[in-house]
């Protein structure tokens, strides 16, 4: 069932065999699959079933270096379904490697191997509506999906990896029927989780205090609590409930919000393909089941241990949409428009190129020189991405020019001095807001810097193109 926290009695003491906080996918698929067993479950989410101004006003707070790292308003939501109500429904699994301890990487290694996740993965494919659990491009469409780079056969790097991509898939849209037809699972909506309470011992949680919109605060007790409110908002939580313990909950060696990780990731260099356009295939395949797959390059296991590198994984991307040079009309068209684009995707438009009137123009002569090109890129776009229930994943536009950039996402290195505290400013339940400082390391550099020059090599050996860092 499925209630609205501001219908619960002041003071009123709810009580669960397990109490999840937080209504994004891991809390709606710990909640569905818990039922099974028969118990009482609480499922609180802070938001209503989309999202709205008031819940995402919880979400802000401080950034040491607005440079470095987004607002915390952005790329959040508080709803039921969390981060899938604005994900983009790129799927992968973890590599081996990435749970290893690493001697060529400071504070590496996981608790859990990769022999321990895998089971899961394919139940966890279903969920996110993302196809069968295959993600080898030499097996995951019959006859196997097209080459990236026809003929590329890259010393260093991996090119049957695969990303698959979910609809994508809004967990709070696609199991709210599910969670409200549950007997033994209780949904309360906008209850946002100000408190833990524990034992005077702090040996565990007695209770967590909760408050809705009109801040009608009640408490629940339960068997076993569960925090899946995201990477911000758990160690916010933990951090906040310091009545027992000074340094808040589980902080005793004061590692709560220590080595918070973030995407490294961005637009690179310039890869000219020899050849004729078809030697390229950047975009999608379909999998038989119409899931759209992409390949991506990826540094070989092997290499990063030689190397002392971390994880690094390139995808062809269109040319700098900014520079008008790629006489591309799609380009110059979503340049024109950028303003009318997503913060996310916007953000990523911005370019080194002043946007000078004489580069208005260019982009404009090229939108109306290249004009077919362009009216299909957008019925493409309207057919197959606004009005498709599974949509296109992304941007694909083949240049003109057979000259691309590279998207690179690199793995970070755990950094003890990335980290999630407490701000100054409160939100209007009177719990300080999260304060975000992250910072990248020389080696998260060097990961990306000898990656790309590795790919470089690999490129002039066979002779499929050149790659610089010219954009």
């Amino acid at each position: 069932m499925i209630q609205d926290a501001n219908d619960i009695v002041r003071g009123a003491v709810i009580h669960a065999d397990v109490c999840i906080v937080g209504g994004g996918p891991a809390g709606i698929t710990l909640a569905i699959t818990l039922a099974q067993s028969g118990r009482n479950i609480l499922l609180l989410e802070s938001g209503d079933l989309v999202p709205g101004e008031d819940a995402r006003a919880l979400n802000a707070g401080e950034v040491a270096d607005e440079t470095l790292h987004s607002p915390p308003d952005k790329y959040r939501e508080r709803c039921l379904g969390g981060a899938t109500s604005i994900w983009g429904g790129r799927c992968v699994p973890f590599d081996p490697i990435d749970f290893e301890t690493r001697p060529w990487i400071d504070h590496s290694g996981w608790p859990i191997g990769y022999d321990d996740v895998e089971p899961y993965y394919a139940a966890a494919n279903i969920l996110c509506e993302a196809g069968e659990f295959e993600y080898d491009a030499r097996l995951a469409a019959p006859g196997g999906m097209r080459p990236l780079l026809r003929g590329f056969t890259p010393e260093h790097f991996d090119t049957n990896g695969i990303e698959r991509f979910s609809c994508p898939t809004n967990f709070g849209r696609r199991y709210e029927p599910r969670l409200r037809a549950l007997n033994n699972v209780r949904v309360l909506l906008r209850a946002t989780a100000i408190r833990l309470r524990a034992a005077g011992d702090g040996s565990r949680i007695e209770s967590l205090e909760v408050c809705g919109t009109r801040e009608s605060r009640f408490s629940v007790t339960a068997d076993q609590f569960v925090l899946a409110a995201g990477g911000m908002e758990t160690p916010r939580l933990m951090l906040s409930s310091d009545d027992v313990q000074p340094n808040g909950i589980g902080n005793a060696h004061d590692l709560v919000g220590r080595y918070y990780m973030c995407h490294v990731a961005g637009t690179i260099g310039s890869l000219h393909v020899s050849g004729p356009a078809d030697q390229v295939w950047h975009g999608y395949d379909l999998a038989p089941d119409g899931t759209y797959c992409r390949r991506r390059i990826s540094l070989r296991a092997d290499v990063q241990a030689r190397l002392g590198l971390g994880n690094a994984v390139f995808r062809l991307h269109h040319p700098r949409i900014g520079d008008p040079s790629h006489r591309t009309g799609p380009l110059s068209a979503i340049f024109l428009a950028q303003k009318l684009i997503s913060y996310e995707y916007a953000k990523r438009l911005v370019s080194d190129v002043p946007p000078t009137p004489g580069i208005w123009l260019r982009h404009g002569l090229n939108a109306a020189i290249d004009a077919i090109s362009t009216i299909r890129f957008l019925g493409h776009m309207v057919r197959d991405r606004l009005l498709a229930e599974r949509k296109f994943p992304s941007i694909i536009i083949r240049p003109r020019t057979n000259r691309f950039s590279l998207d690179f996402h690199a793995e970070q290195v755990p950094n003890p001095d990335s980290r999630i505290t407490l701000g100054s400013s409160k939100d209007r339940f009177g719990n300080r807001q999260v304060r975000i400082d992250w910072h990248y390391t020389r080696k998260d550099i060097e990961t990306v810097s000898q990656s790309f020059y590795l790919l470089r090599r690999d490129i002039r050996k066979q002779a499929i193109g050149e790659l610089t860092f010219a954009s």
